[in-house]
């Protein structure tokens, strides 16, 4: 149970979807706040939650649908810019920085090739020549 657990977790960006999903329930939660917490209510609210939930779907994206990776990453990272501006400093600024933190994240991982076991050459055989 725990290798395959580990297995999953390493074949996606789980650390970048992880960050970008709890970005995204910072800058949601926050218009949910009681007023005494919020710094301004108004119409900040609605972006506020869309792009909390824009950011939560990228984040689980990343770890459903690793080949989205690039697309996940760029849009964490543009909600959470555009979050410093539209809702409340970005979740007052732990919701902007775990945000850029994790589509940046996502945006650069890779995926890692199996490698291919070589075949062992018969002693006393020399490597063929390259040819140019």
């Amino acid at each position: 149970m725990l290798l395959t657990w580990r297995r999953w977790r390493r074949g996606r960006p789980f650390w970048g979807g992880l960050a970008a999903v709890l970005a995204g329930a910072e800058i949601c939660a926050l218009p949910l706040a009681p007023l005494k917490i919020m710094l301004q209510q108004g119409i900040a609210g609605i972006p506020s939650v869309l792009m909390g939930l824009v950011m939560i779907v990228m984040g689980l994206s990343a770890w459903f649908a690793p080949y989205y990776r690039g697309l996940a990453g760029v849009l964490a990272v543009l909600c959470a810019a555009a979050a410093l501006v539209m809702s409340n400093l970005g979740g007052f600024l732990i919701g902007t920085v775990l945000g850029i933190l994790g589509g940046s994240m996502i945006f650069a991982w890779q995926p890692v090739a199996p490698t291919e076991p070589e075949a062992p050459e018969a002693p006393g055989t020399a490597p063929a020549p390259c040819e140019s």
